[in-house]
């Protein structure tokens, strides 16, 4: 049985120009597609995805599908960051994004960080948040109450993967130094003994021939993130018509 949705958006060519076509919302969650934004030379679909109230509650299930047609842009992003409220018993808050994206056509996922609440229980692909039976989620985060997780995928973004994984690798090492082993975890340098980064980051490569990139932030604050992501996905703005997270107060 296919699961039911709670926000569609498809995107098609329309007299050469990427447009939507078929918009659907409901509650918790509610789709805002702008007329302009950036430069209007760019072929790209903003879609801006908020939440009733201020924040996702107790319970709250987000299911949004994008169909993105052959040779269409579309940018997906928030407002400003998401508010994870307190978890009443064991209900889990979650959100779920399903993407078909057509040939040479590209899907900008720009999230803005998760900022989860004590006693918050939140779920997305690839996170899970939820207090622990020994530990809070406070004390197994420590000082980063704030996360982010951008996924860059497809041959048109190669260039982009390769910056950003070479940037984090080298503002990493000045925090952290690798172990011999090829483990995959790092551990803090003999130097920064002590001394906490404001950011952290990794970046994992995906799919067949390494075709994507994740790529994980946690941070004190949210300008932290902000800060981060505003220097590293700059290099999206051709594509998106606007600089990702330099607008609206970003």
């Amino acid at each position: 049985m296919e699961e039911e949705v709670t926000g569609l958006v498809t995107v098609e060519k329309v007299s050469g120009k990427s447009t939507a076509t078929r918009c659907f919302s409901k509650y918790p969650l509610k789709l805002i597609l702008p007329n302009k934004v950036g430069s209007s030379h760019a072929d790209v679909v903003w879609i801006y995805t908020l939440s009733y109230g201020g924040g996702i509650v107790s319970g709250d299930r987000i299911v949004c599908r994008i169909n993105v047609g052959d040779g269409c842009t579309v940018a997906l992003t928030t407002q400003a960051s998401t508010k994870v409220y307190k978890s009443v018993g064991s209900k889990c808050s979650e959100q779920v994004l399903e993407a078909r994206i057509g040939r040479d056509a590209l899907l900008a996922v720009i999230p803005d960080p998760v900022t989860c609440f004590s006693t918050a229980r939140y779920s997305q692909k690839q996170v899970l948040l939820e207090q622990g039976s020994s530990t809070t989620i406070a004390e197994r985060m420590q000082e980063y109450n704030v996360i982010a997780m951008i996924i860059i995928l497809g041959p048109k973004l190669k260039h982009v993967q390769n910056q950003i994984q070479d940037e984090v690798k080298k503002v990493m090492s000045g925090h952290f130094h690798h172990p011999i082993s090829t483990g995959g975890q790092y551990s803090r340098s003999e130097s920064q003994q002590g001394h906490k980064p404001p950011v952290i980051a990794s970046c994992s490569s995906f799919g067949p021939q390494a075709i994507g990139v994740v790529v994980r932030v946690a941070a004190m604050t949210t300008e932290s993130v902000y800060m981060f992501l505003r220097q590293h996905i700059s290099a999206l703005e051709p594509f998106l018509g606007a600089s990702p997270y330099c607008q609206s107060g970003r």
